[in-house]
Parts: structure tokens; C-alpha cells; sequence
């Protein structure tokens, strides 16, 4: 009962969390457009049904019964038509569209607040305007990276041993415990115990796991005079490592993969010890990298979405399992963290740091996405912003008449395009969260 009751502990601080972050996006474009003397009729968390609302000044605040966004009106957000118009004679489909949008425009304005208006403001305003919402995205995710590498820290191997083979398995071995005639592994054979600290080997103090494993996966065969801390005293060893085949890993500590993203071995000297690890604060140079590696890596995914999808759907309808690091929806990362809150053996310090992190990654995720250059996104209207910039900067220079605002209305076309295939893709990433969710956990 106790870990249900966490598992939704951990789904209801990520539904916080996102609120939040929602919440603090549409201030992001309410206060600049505020300043700016752009009338602002709503601000609203959420779609669909009201479920609570205030009006101070010429705002309604409110939240709304569907949590998956949210967003704030501003009056005459697309200028009239041709001289004035909000309406024509063509018809169709897409033609109604951009009809609808002008008039639906048109009509928050009401008389002499064509000054208060959305497109009326100076290229600039409105730029500043529509990255107000990710920037404060972007702020957010900065903060709380911050707070889990310099409060927290990162998971770091040390010393300290967590475990020793008791013998020596092949890379790739299916086996999960040992079988008579397996050979020994040289660090049960030497009498180490988990616990023990490796203090120095050869002489050279051992001050990181690094250290350790380097000497020995370079010296197999070698005899190694280690001396080891165990119950506070100093403990002699001798270790002598076992020429066998390893996988190949990075400084990182990460697997080395060959094209086809099979393992890479190699032969390198073994003595079956695992490290302890432990966390370690990060300074404040940590958190911009650690920020900047996380926008390249949603950035990545985002270009290469139309492919992230394919495998996805291949997954959910067919056996295949999901690419733990593929795209997921708000329930697979609402699961993910109920999963985190409900595991026992996980310190409650860990599950605070992995939570902040998720939401700081959520953040992440939003400043990026929202930067795309298409409509209904803010990327959209700051694509249209500057091509109206680049317009009037070309006929000023060539002496033309000042085209005016760019008809963004026109765009509606795209808008309900691109909103088409963002319910799409929402759609099969819930539906696979649901029936083939990623496994962290094993």
C-alpha cells in the first residue's frame, strides 16, 4: 500500500511540476506584453472547461480542466487583411481558416485600442514578447540543474568497493552465478570484501575509482602490492589481475560501440571488483554545459523526430521494446516518476534530485520545442516577426512603400496542419506509454 501511495506521490510532484513550468512560460510573454501596453484578455493553465477564474484589471486568470498546456490572449494578434478587410468572397477550406483567424482577431479589438494591439507593436516588442515564454523555460531548467549538481551531485564511482566476484565470467555471458570448474577471480582469490577501500596500489595513492581501474585493466599477469582500508585498519594485498575479455568502455565510463551499436571488447586485465558510488557536488561551471548537453541532445531528437516516431509506433504495435532514450509523453514521464517515488532501496535524497531533474529536463525540452519555427509555436510568430523585419528592411533600403505587418492569418493553413500532427504524435506517444512504456528499471 505504502509504495501505491508513493508511485502517486511521485505522479502528482511531476503534474506540479509541469503546471509550474507552464505557469511560469505564459508569464513569460503576460509581463513583457504587460510592459508593452498590449491588452492581455486572459491567462489561462490549461484547455477546455474553466474551472476557476479571477479578473484583475483587464485580465481573466483562470486554470482550465485539461493540464496540457496553456496560454494567454492578446487582442489583434493578426493584422486586418488587405485595406482593412476580415473578410472576403473566396471560399474553401483554408480560405475560412485565415477568414476566421482575421475576424476572430478583429473582433478582441474593440474601439480606440488599436494601439494596445499584438501586431501594431514594433518587430522587436514582439520578438521580445513570444521568447519570453521559452526564456523563462530556459531559466527554470538552469535553476534546478543547478540545484541537482551543486545541491545533490552526480553519481561518481569511488574507491570503495560494493561488490567481488566470485569468479571470472566472459563478456556477454548469460550466466548469473558461478558454476564449479569457473576460475576464481583474482579479487575474491586476493581476500577482498565489499567495503574495502583501495588506498593505494604499487605505492600511488588511489584517490578515484579512474585511477584503479586503469592500473589494472593495463596490468594483467602483474603481481599489484594494493593496500586496502577495511574496519579502519590498513589491510596488505596482493592482486594480481587476469588477462580476459572485457568490454571496452570511454573515460566517461561508457560502453564503446562499433557502427552497428554492438559492444566493443577487448582483452585487458580483470579482478572482478565493483565500485561504491556516491554523489559529488558539482561547481556552478558545471550547470551551462550540463544545460547546453541537454538542449544538443532534445535538439537532436527533434530533427530527427519523423525517424524517433517510426520506432516508437514499430514498438508499441509490434514486440520490439522502447529506446529508453526516445521521445515520451507527459504519461510516460508522470510514470517513470511514480516508479522512482515507490522503489525502497532508493534514498529519499536521490528521489528528490531525480525528480528536480525531470522537471529540469521537462523545461529543457519545452524551451526547445517551442523555438521551432512553425505556428502555433512562439518559434512561429518570431519567424513571422522577422520576416516582416527583413521585408520593411528591404523596401526602406530600395525606397518602397512600407509593406506593412506580415498577414500572419495566412499562415492558418499551416497552423492547423502542424496542430494535426502534434495531436498525432501526442497520441501515439501516450498510447505507447501506456501499452509498451520505457523501462529504466529493468
Amino acid at each position: 500500500m505504502e509504495s501505491v501511495l508513493l508511485y502517486i506521490l511521485g505522479v502528482l510532484i511531476i503534474l506540479i511540476g509541469i503546471a509550474v513550468s507552464i505557469g511560469l512560460h505564459e508569464i513569460g510573454h503576460l509581463v513583457p506584453a504587460k510592459l508593452f501596453g498590449v491588452k492581455v484578455t486572459q491567462y489561462m493553465i490549461g484547455f477546455g472547461k474553466t474551472l476557476w477564474s479571477t479578473k484583475r484589471g483587464d485580465t481573466e486568470y483562470g486554470i482550465k480542466a485539461i493540464p496540457l498546456g496553456g496560454y494567454i490572449s492578446m487582442i489583434g494578434m493578426y493584422p486586418p487583411g488587405k485595406d482593412g478587410a476580415t473578410r472576403s468572397s473566396s471560399t474553401g477550406f483554408f480560405q475560412t481558416l485565415v477568414q476566421d483567424a482575421r475576424s476572430a482577431s478583429s473582433e478582441t479589438v474593440g474601439d480606440g485600442e488599436e494601439h494596445r494591439t499584438f501586431y501594431s507593436l514594433p518587430v522587436w516588442k514582439r520578438i521580445i514578447i513570444m521568447l519570453g515564454g521559452p526564456t523563462m523555460n530556459l531559466l527554470l531548467a538552469i535553476v534546478l540543474v543547478g540545484i541537482v549538481l551543486m545541491g545533490f551531485g552526480t553519481p561518481q564511482s569511488t574507491p570503495t568497493l560494493a561488490s567481488v566476484s566470485e569468479c571470472v565470467l566472459p563478456a556477454g555471458s548469460e550466466k548469473t552465478s558461478c558454476e564449479e570448474g569457473d576460475p576464481l577471480a583474482p579479487g575474491a582469490a586476493a581476500g577482498l570484501q565489499p567495503g574495502d577501500t583501495i588506498l593505494s596500489i604499487e605505492g600511488s595513492p588511489i584517490d578515484s575509482w579512474a585511477e584503479a581501474t586503469e592500473i589494472i585493466r593495463t596490468s594483467p599477469g602483474t603481481d599489484l602490492d594494493v593496500v586496502v582500508s577495511r574496519d579502519g585498519a590498513e589491510l596488505p594485498v596482493v592482486l594480481t589481475p587476469l588477462l580476459t575479455e572485457r568490454y571496452a568502455i570511454h573515460a566517461d565510463g561508457q560502453q564503446v560501440t562499433d557502427a552497428s551499436g554492438d559492444p566493443v571488447t577487448e582483452e585487458v586485465g580483470f579482478v572482478g571488483i565493483a565500485s561504491q558510488t556516491e554523489l559529488v557536488p558539482e561547481p556552478p561551471t558545471a550547470v551551462l554545459p550540463a544545460v547546453g548537453d541537454n538542449i544538443g541532445q532534445v535538439a537532436n531528437m527533434i530533427l530527427n523526430l519523423p525517424d524517433r516516431l517510426v520506432d516508437v509506433a514499430n514498438a508499441a504495435f509490434g514486440p520490439g521494446e522502447r529506446d529508453p532514450n526516445g521521445p515520451i509523453s507527459v504519461v510516460g514521464v508522470g510514470r517513470i516518476a511514480g516508479e522512482v517515488a515507490s522503489l525502497e532501496e532508493v534514498p529519499i535524497a536521490s528521489k528528490v534530485q531525480t525528480m528536480l531533474g525531470i522537471v529540469g529536463s521537462l523545461n529543457v525540452a519545452l524551451f526547445v520545442f517551442n523555438l521551432v519555427p512553425l505556428l502555433p509555436l512562439d518559434g512561429g510568430h518570431v519567424a513571422a516577426a522577422l520576416w516582416e523585419s527583413i521585408r520593411r528592411g528591404f523596401a526602406k533600403l530600395f525606397h518602397r512603400r512600407d509593406p506593412g505587418p506580415v498577414d500572419a492569418a495566412k499562415l492558418m493553413p499551416v497552423t492547423f496542419l502542424v496542430v494535426i500532427v502534434l495531436g498525432g504524435m501526442s497520441a501515439l506517444l501516450i498510447f505507447a506509454d501506456i501499452v509498451k512504456p520505457v523501462n529504466l528499471f529493468g
